[in-house]
């Protein structure tokens, strides 16, 4: 099926609001934003920026099954989510994924003064409460989008409470020839975007991790690779890992309504909460 036909529109659920704003024209960088209904003038609460995986170069934040996922988050966890579009490798080669999700968030973050573009995120955005969640290839460019707000810092009043990596893509497997090949300027399998660096894990700009693995998943072992070396590196905040046993990659998308699936969502709405 055409990757066009998968996408549904914005929508005025039960529960959730959802419309789409332009981040950027030249280049085309898009994002989806999800609210609740019903909020009154002085309610805020945290926000979140989603960045979807599809190894860098299929799915989309306005595909049906991420754009149900988000809105569920946006319900179950009160928050007001940022679920980013972002250009995809080949016809688009990296690191435009990575410069479109970090336009995003600074288009997000901008809200923070509540003079952005964007009401929802003006009038009811709590951005002292901000996390920055994907993935497989969105977790990997989760990771990245936190490396640069750790080196540039936040505009005043910003806070980056969390940061969790579903089923997270790290170097360090067969899946690294394409990402190579996508990225046609490279630093090898050394790059630090696909095996990051004791300096870059020491400067993640946010106060604590969450990393959920799958059993069965080729990346499971790349995920806790990544946990151990953030502890290592020196970085202070605190970081936990969620596995789940007897299941494979992303299978809380491909099966949302399973135990497990259930569960991860749960975990990850608790997070979300900080509770």
């Amino acid at each position: 099926m055409p990757m066009e036909k998968l996408k549904v529109p914005p929508s005025e659920d039960a529960e959730v609001r959802s419309r789409d704003a332009t981040i950027s024209s030249e280049p085309a960088v898009l994002a989806r934003v999800f609210v609740r209904r019903g909020l009154g003038p002085a309610e805020r609460f945290p926000v979140l920026i989603y960045i979807h995986g599809g190894g860098f170069s299929i799915g989309s934040a306005f595909h049906r099954g991420y754009h149900e996922y988000v809105s569920s988050l946006a319900a179950e966890a009160r928050v007001v989510a940022v679920s980013v579009e972002y250009r995809l490798a080949p016809e688009n080669p990296i690191p435009a994924c990575y410069d479109d999700a970090w336009a995003a968030t600074q288009w997000a973050l901008g809200h923070a003064g509540g003079n952005g573009p964007d009401q929802w995120l003006n009038e009811h955005g709590d951005f002292g409460r901000v996390y920055v969640a994907g993935d497989s290839a969105g977790a990997n460019i989760s990771h990245s989008v936190a490396v640069r707000i750790g080196r540039a810092g936040l505009p005043a009043g910003v806070r980056i409470a969390g940061m969790a990596m579903v089923h997270p893509y790290i170097g360090g497997t067969d899946d690294d020839k394409m990402w190579l090949y996508m990225c046609p300027e490279n630093g090898g399998l050394d790059d630090p975007r696909l095996k990051p660096p004791p300096e870059d894990l020491g400067g993640v700009g946010c106060e604590k991790v969450l990393v959920f693995v799958a059993q069965r998943d080729h990346l499971r072992g790349r995920g806790l690779w990544y946990c151990e070396e953030l502890k290592r590196s020196g970085w202070g905040g605190s970081v936990e890992v969620v596995e789940h046993e007897g299941e494979s990659h992303v299978f809380h998308l491909l099966k949302p309504h399973c135990d497990k699936a259930l569960d991860l969502k749960g975990k990850l709405v608790a997070f979300l909460k900080g509770t």
